[in-house]
Formats: C-alpha cells, sequence, structure tokens
C-alpha cells in the first residue's frame, strides 16, 4: 500500500541533500539503477520502476551513521550500506535501521501489535558493498549472534539466539565478483571509476588530478556519463570529501589517537548494548526505539538504568 511508502518520500530527484552525500548514494539514487541492481543479485527481472519505492532513513542517525538506501519493492524490504573500510558491525546497524523501518510500516498500516491476528511483513535482505583496501573475500556473511557474549551455561531451551541479523557483504573493487558486475553496469562502471582514481593516486598524482583523470577517461570509455557529464563537479567534490576522511583517519592512527577514538566508540555500544538488554527485560521497546534519533531521551534512559552516571 502507498500509504507505508508516503512517510519517507523519494527524494531521488534532488541533487542537493541535508547532509553529504556518499558517491555510491548519488548514482544509485536512480531508480533504473536500483531496479537493476535489485535483479542482479536476486535474478529477478523486474522492469515497473513504479513498483520500487525509497524508504532510506534520511534522518536517523546512531553512533554518528546514517543508513544509505532502502526500498520497498513487491513485500520485499531491501536493505543496502556502502562501506569504504571494513566495519565488521554492520548486523547491529541493520538491527536498528530495520526495527525503524518495521516501525514505520507498522505504524502507516495501522497494524495492532497487541491485536489476535499474525502482522503480514516484508521479507528483509540486506547488502553490505564493501570497496576498501583491506584485502577480503568476494563473499562473506556477517551475523549478529557471533557478537554475543556466550552464557557460563548452556540450556536446550535457550540454545539459538533471540535475535540475529545476517549482513551478506559483497566486494565490489575492480575485478571482484565478475558475475554481479556483468549483471549489473552501474556497479561495474562505479567499480571501475573507483580503481582508476586509486591508480592515479598511486602514480604520484594528487587527489584532484587523479579524479579529474579518471573522469576523463571515463568519458572516453563511456563508463558512468550519464553521471559524470550532468554532475561532473558534484562526483569530484563527493569523492575528494571521503578521500579526506580517510587520509584524516589513516592521520588520526599514524598519531596513536585513533586507539583512543575506538575505545569511545567502542564503550559507547557496550553502553547501547546494556541499554537493549535492560529496557527489552521492562518491555520499553517502544521507549527504546524513540531514543535512536532522540539523544535527550536515549541519555535519559542511560542514566535511569545507572549505565552512564
Amino acid at each position: 500500500k502507498r500509504d507505508f511508502i508516503s512517510a519517507t518520500p523519494d527524494k531521488s530527484t534532488h541533487v542537493q541533500r541535508k547532509h553529504k552525500d556518499k558517491l555510491f548514494r548519488f548514482i544509485f539514487r536512480d531508480k533504473k539503477k536500483l531496479l537493476q541492481l535489485y535483479n542482479a543479485l536476486n535474478r529477478s527481472s523486474y522492469q515497473d520502476e513504479k513498483g520500487l519505492y525509497i524508504l532510506t532513513l534520511e534522518n536517523v542517525l546512531y553512533l554518528g551513521y546514517k543508513n544509505d538506501i532502502a526500498f520497498f519493492l513487491d513485500w520485499v524490504l531491501f536493505l543496502t550500506e556502502h562501506q569504504g573500510s571494513w566495519n565488521p558491525n554492520m548486523p547491529l546497524r541493520g538491527v536498528f535501521y530495520f526495527a525503524r523501518l518495521y516501525q514505520n510500516f507498522i505504524t502507516e498500516r495501522g497494524y495492532d501489535l497487541y491485536g489476535t491476528k499474525s502482522i503480514p511483513l516484508p521479507y528483509p535482505q540486506y547488502v553490505v558493498f564493501y570497496n576498501g583496501t583491506q584485502e577480503r573475500p568476494e563473499r562473506e556473511e556477517l551475523r549478529l549472534s557471533a557478537a554475543f557474549v556466550q552464557m557460563g551455561h548452556f540450556s536446550e531451551l535457550f540454545e539459538n539466539p533471540a535475535l540475529e541479523c545476517r549482513a551478506l557483504v559483497l566486494n565490489i573493487n575492480y575485478g571482484k565478483n565478475k558475475e554481479l558486475m556483468d549483471q549489473c553496469r552501474p556497479l561495474m562502471e562505479y567499480s571501475c571509476f573507483i580503481h582508476y582514481i586509486r591508480e592515479n593516486l598511486k602514480a604520484g598524482h594528487t587527489p584532484e588530478e587523479a579524479v579529474d583523470l579518471a573522469v576523463e577517461r571515463c568519458l572516453k570509455e563511456d563508463i558512468l556519463t550519464d553521471v559524470l557529464r550532468l554532475h561532473k563537479k558534484e562526483v569530484v567534490r563527493m569523492f575528494l570529501e571521503e578521500y579526506d576522511e580517510e587520509l584524516h583517519e589513516r592521520t588520526l592512527r599514524r598519531e596513536g589517537v585513533e586507539e583512543g577514538r575506538k575505545q569511545g566508540l567502542e564503550q559507547g555500544r557496550e553502553e547501547m548494548n546494556e541499554l537493549i538488554r535492560a529496557a527489552l527485560n521492562d518491555n520499553r521497546q517502544g521507549e527504546l526505539l524513540r531514543s535512536l534519533d532522540d539523544r535527550k531521551l536515549q541519555e535519559k534512559l542511560l542514566k535511569e538504568y545507572g549505565i552512564k552516571k
């Protein structure tokens, strides 16, 4: 039903964003490209763009991260994230994103959580596209359950954890997952563009020169031409912003500051894990979900449970 979609309108036709956009998301804001990507992953043949509804959570913020792309298609809830560096915590992030998406779905359709009938839910799919410089397999699966602390005792009744989230991680660096690239040309072109930039950087060019040379080469080879001809300046700006962030991260590691930042993030994750357990035990799921984009409420709950002083 369209009333589920209306709460999160499709903003794919707008170039300007309230927050910094990622190059990957900028390219795949086009519904034709999204359908091509979905068909390549699912071996399907959807052609009608009107059946695809963008559900990307524009304003949801968790530990500084934003959701990249989410959409609804034929009772499938598809969530995808792009990662330029390796992150083993994607399943945990997926839990929060899916929780908010399903909450919107139930609210907009007027379903009763306390009713006697089972609520029909769209089938979740979660894919992470990785193109960092760290060597990773072409395909791997991350599971939320891998992060759970093992109990000192075991019970057959609770042999399997009550919660699971699986993230399929696909390596989209140049030369990886060739079959997928052959079936989804926009993904192959994005991979090729990034590869050309990295080659230029290795050759000693400045970041500005590297991206300019890559753009010129791609235009000659008919790669990302629809994007580069119309939005060359935006593409260059987005890459340089992402490159500056990566360079800043490397500088912090060299100075030994990165370890402290990681410890702070880890402490934040541990606090959130404690809050989740405590709130679920008290049946306060609603407040927990609202706290994801309400920092004051989150701080209030952390203090209330004695997790943070």
